[in-house]
């Protein structure tokens, strides 16, 4: 059998593997990195989409004070190339530094390090600006926007006279999209809200998925709440399978980030003419698959390249361990009893904290059932993988070997399996379309150019 080797992207790097020659690589052609990001930026901050320039709407504003959204660690957003032109904008129009507030929009997550705080934002942004952690659990540091149902909105973004919001879009298993509204809702929402958010009945709707907005109740849910709020200016980015700005779509929340999301959508597409028997996906490497929460993202996702005998294999790192202690217990308890934890949660009112990604779980579990999902990883302890709920593949070697092992093992058994890798694990939208011939992406080419994104 003539084979080939396919890249897996796991940790802060690749690895490869060997697979027949016949295997299909669900990769996107590579979108075009922006020949120059910083003068990107500067022409979409002043030719947006759906509102005037940032200079003029705070010229004609005159805030007294500006509250800049940014994501977490857990999204590779490149703030230390985005941030000094917006800050310089806004000191150009008479905003000293001092008047500005950064919050971190960890949603649920936990507070940021210092030493993620200099991976993210570099030690200019920090030395020049006030920088806060959001924490959903402090309602002290939230205020209420509406009471029915209760919302509660990190208060030093409602206080300040001028909000903008910065992120990343990307397929979202959830919510159709990263990006836009979600970096006000779960970014800066309170316990109770992000809980709503992610309830039982919206994650169970099929719409929750990649690559859908309309009619998705998990997108609609955060749209609302964002509205609600309200944001000034929205600043959003797209970036390259190695992590470097493909576009930016800046300007009203709702325009821009319909837009970038258009644009993303046909990025991030791969059509292919039917399942395949054995899939390999990725965590999405570093920050992404640094925890075992963030991988099951790589596997719902890889669910449409499957059928329901598939094998599914999901390389990660998990150099962080499985996530929060609230989503460890809900796993202990319920990782090989997940029918059982579904009428749990459909029978109860009340949302546990992380229960939403053991739900997005059980999707993999319920079509191809847990022999047949497979992780990898150096990160997890062989006794803690066997709590999951999945088929954890350990024994002797690294990550790669072991998975290396399995591939070899499973094409011995099955010379005729049709065989695909996902380098990109959740970056990627796998659709079965029988009509195509070969694997491709769909829509238009790589780094095209779109309103508000490229000089």
């Amino acid at each position: 059998m003539s084979h080939k080797t396919a890249p897996v992207r796991v940790g802060r790097g690749h690895v490869e593997l060997r697979v027949p020659i016949e295997a299909d690589v669900l990769q996107p052609p590579a979108m075009s990195a922006l020949a120059d990001p910083h003068a990107a930026l500067c022409h979409a901050l002043a030719h947006p989409i759906g509102c005037s320039s940032l200079g003029q709407l705070v010229a004609t504003r005159r805030p007294r004070s500006v509250a800049i959204a940014v994501s977490d660690i857990t999204r590779p957003v490149p703030n230390q190339m985005l941030l000094p032109p917006l800050l310089e904008v806004l000191n150009r129009q008479g905003i000293d530094d001092a008047q500005i507030v950064i919050i971190i929009a960890t949603g649920m997550h936990r507070p940021s390090t210092p030493a993620e705080r200099d991976h993210m934002l570099g030690p200019e942004v920090q030395r020049r600006c006030e920088i806060i952690d959001h924490r959903a659990y402090d309602l002290e540091s939230v205020r209420t926007v509406c009471d029915d149902p209760p919302v509660r909105i990190n208060r030093r973004f409602l206080d300040a006279d001028f909000r903008v919001v910065t992120g990343l879009i990307e397929p979202h298993f959830m919510a159709g999209y990263s990006g836009g509204r979600k970096g006000i809702c779960p970014g800066l929402a309170d316990l109770a809200s992000i809980q709503r958010f992610h309830g039982y009945r919206v994650m169970g709707d099929p719409r929750s998925d990649n690559g859908i907005l309309d009619g998705n109740p998990c997108h609609e849910e955060a749209l609302r709440v964002a509205q609600l709020v309200g944001c000034d200016f929205l600043v959003n980015v797209a970036i390259t399978h190695d992590r470097q700005p493909a576009g930016f779509f800046c300007g009203d929340l709702v325009a821009a980030h319909r837009v970038g999301c258009e644009q993303v959508g046909q990025w991030s597409s791969v059509q292919v003419t039917a399942p395949y028997d054995l899939v390999v996906t990725s965590g999405g490497g570093y920050p992404l698959d640094a925890t075992y929460y963030q991988t099951v993202k790589g596997m719902v996702s890889a669910l449409p390249a499957t059928h329901d005998r598939a094998t599914l294999v999901v390389l990660s790192s998990c150099c962080e361990g499985v996530g929060s202690p609230e989503y460890w217990r809900l796993l202990q308890r319920w990782g090989h009893d997940w029918q059982g934890f579904l009428a749990s949660i459909r029978e109860s009112d009340q949302v546990q904290k992380d229960q939403w990604e053991v739900q997005m779980q059980t999707r993999a579990l319920a079509k191809l059932g847990p022999d047949r999902v497979c992780l990898v990883c150096d990160g997890l302890p062989s006794e803690t993988q066997r709590a999951l709920g999945i088929q954890p593949l350990v024994g002797d070697g690294d990550a790669v070997t072991r998975c290396q092992r399995f591939v070899d093992q499973y094409l011995a058994a099955h010379p005729a399996a049709r065989v695909a890798v996902i380098p990109d694990g959740p970056y990627t939208m796998v659709q079965v379309a029988p009509h195509t011939t070969t694997a491709t992406a769909r829509g238009s080419s790589p780094g095209a150019a779109c309103s508000g994104a490229r000089p």
